[in-house]
């Protein structure tokens, strides 16, 4: 393996390791969330989310590898996109504290979030984060197929989500 693919691999890694933690942070809150009497809504859509998500990275590694990958400028444009994608995660995971998770869970007594970033930016966590950070990952690995085919199906689970965000918190939590 050449050196260049080595620091594609490398890069590919450190960006799943960092969605690692994110991960942990979420089932360490759903936990929680559930024993204090929260209901999770969208099970089957959370689950191809996710299946959509580890599908969208292995896929962009297969093609950055399969193509021999080399570091680029748009391989460092990539990782200052993914470096502002996670800076939103962690962002929006500070904003939301213990109610955040990776799945659509309401609490008891659900409040609405009016810090500056959601007050202007429906969803950040989908918009500022989700989208950037695949699109990044893709960067990375130039896996041009994966961005041009791919997104647009991970596209359809992720508006699903949204439309079901939406519909749950008007119907749930005053004040949204």
């Amino acid at each position: 393996m050449s050196k260049k693919i080595f620091m594609i691999l490398y890069l590919f890694l450190l960006a799943f390791g960092i969605r690692l933690i994110s991960l942990f942070i979420s089932i360490r809150n759903e936990k929680r969330l559930k024993m204090e009497g929260a209901i999770e809504y969208g099970k089957a859509n959370s689950l191809l989310l996710t299946l959509s998500h580890i599908a969208f990275y292995a896929s962009c590694l297969y093609e950055g590898l399969h193509n021999d990958a080399r570091i680029i400028n748009l391989t460092y444009f990539g990782i200052v996109l993914f470096a502002f994608s996670m800076a939103m995660l962690f962002l929006v995971i500070k904003q939301l504290g213990a109610i955040w998770t990776v799945k659509l869970i309401i609490a008891k007594g659900h409040k609405v979030n009016k810090s500056l970033i959601f007050k202007y930016i429906r969803h950040p966590n989908y918009f500022l984060n989700v989208i950037p950070e695949l699109v990044a990952i893709a960067m990375i690995c130039q896996a041009w197929t994966v961005l041009m085919i791919g997104l647009p199906i991970y596209l359809i689970p992720l508006t699903i989500r949204i439309v079901q965000e939406e519909k749950i918190m008007k119907a749930m939590v005053k004040d949204y």
